[in-house]
């Protein structure tokens, strides 16, 4: 639902507002014949316009404006309102601020509605895995006398030549390659096997045709390389010192490092399992109410999705612009392939305001303290820290009414 609000400001308050506005603009303003800060109001609207002047005093009592028009709406506001300027002259000025309010929402089933929650089960390869994968975080990579193996790592020289001439890009020295990784285009590695410390080798090679370099797109090649030293990767074994050195409490052996990772395991299902259950239930309940989304709400999402992505490329040290320009796409597109996500997050946020309003659910100030110092202590912050950035006392109360109005989901289903 929109509803729109007129304010018009005009006589002697809007009088003073030009005024106000010109003795601004007059600072700055330059008029051939007058000194900076002299020149006449005249003078000035018959070499630039009065438009200047408006604009600055409609920036002047824009938030005044607002304030006024918040005043006369009633309804619970769920998106940013936008403005308009209806009128603007030497009378006075008119601002339209069109405000959307909560749209309506009819629940449909949100009891027993059977969505199954997967159990949790962690099976022995999984532990085997983990181990592992554990094993190999703890590899030493240790210098040998002997020819290189699938798996090894080479230290070598290396320079490619086309018809005789070195290409550029194409030479290293002391250059670290794992054999096997396929890091190098195909066939180099191979070549490099059975190599000692201290051999030279000429590799004849043919760069793909898909090759990004169009000018070594499927052209033959030689590499001239040299093998400084062999390194290979020494995996620990399971021992007293490997348990040590994981620093995990109580993990002191195999069967004890097992049901460690068993645990760790178990624990990430669990959440991963949770939020599928969660995201099902949303989903079910949402698909059985009935509530028109207004455009508005959609926008504003989309702005906060766009953001926290923002802030995620952010923390990799990439810039949201240069994420444009490397996957060559734009906002426009962005927001287009987020909408899905956009509504589905605005429809999941009106059911459980609705279930919560149908359900009754109140929440006291010794529920907003309990979590308040319950936060403090995991976060190791002052309560009114907390309180302070998570938006207020309101917020609070709020995200205590959707988790509960979200326990209720998941306890009548």
């Amino acid at each position: 639902m929109k509803n729109e609000v007129l304010i018009t400001i005009e006589g002697e308050e809007w009088s003073k507002a030009l005024d106000k506005a010109f003795k601004k603009i007059q600072k700055t303003a330059k008029v051939d014949g007058f000194r900076a800060g002299k020149v006449p109001r005249d003078m000035y609207e018959k070499k630039y316009g009065k438009e200047p002047i408006y604009h600055e005093a409609m920036e002047n009592l824009v938030d005044e404006a607002y304030k006024k028009a918040l005043d006369q709406n009633k309804e619970e506001l769920v998106a940013r309102p936008s403005l308009d300027i209806k009128k603007i002259d030497d009378e006075g000025i008119t601002y339209s601020f069109t405000f959307v309010s909560r749209p309506e929402v009819t629940l449909g089933d949100y009891k027993k509605l059977g969505v199954n929650k997967e159990k949790i089960e962690v099976s022995d390869e999984e532990v085997d895995h983990e181990i592992e994968h554990l094993k190999q975080k703890y590899v030493d990579i240790v210098t040998v006398d002997k020819s290189i193996e699938n798996g090894n790592i080479a230290i070598i020289d290396f320079e490619g030549f086309k018809d005789g001439v070195p290409f550029d890009g194409g030479k290293a020295e002391n250059y670290s390659l794992e054999i096997g990784s396929h890091s190098f285009i195909e066939g180099f590695e191979d070549a490099l096997i059975g190599m000692k410390k201290g051999d030279s080798k000429d590799i004849d090679l043919r760069f793909p045709d898909n090759y990004h370099a169009e000018e070594l797109k499927g052209q033959p090649v030689v590499f001239k390389v040299k093998i400084n030293e062999v390194k290979e990767k020494k995996i620990p074994e399971l021992n007293d010192d490997f348990y040590l050195d994981l620093g995990l409490e109580g993990v002191n052996s195999l069967e004890t490092l097992k049901e460690e990772l068993k645990n760790q395991i178990s624990a990430r299902k669990e959440h991963d399992i949770e939020n599928k259950y969660v995201e099902e239930l949303l989903n079910k309940a949402s698909s059985n109410m009935k509530v028109e989304v207004p455009e508005e709400m959609i926008s504003d999402e989309l702005d906060r999705i766009i953001e926290q992505y923002s802030n995620m490329l952010s923390m990799q040290g990439i810039r949201l612009e240069d994420f444009y320009r490397m996957t060559n796409s734009s906002e426009e597109q962005m927001r287009e392939q987020m909408k899905g996500e956009a509504v589905n997050r605005i429809k999941s946020r009106l059911l459980l305001e609705e279930i919560a309003k149908v359900e009754n659910i109140s929440v006291t100030d010794e529920m907003v303290k309990e979590e308040l110092t319950n936060l403090s202590k995991k976060y190791n912050m002052k309560e009114d820290e907390i309180e302070k950035e998570l938006g207020g006392k309101s917020m609070v109360e709020y995200d205590i009414k959707m988790r509960k109005a979200m326990e209720i989901l998941k306890e009548n289903n």
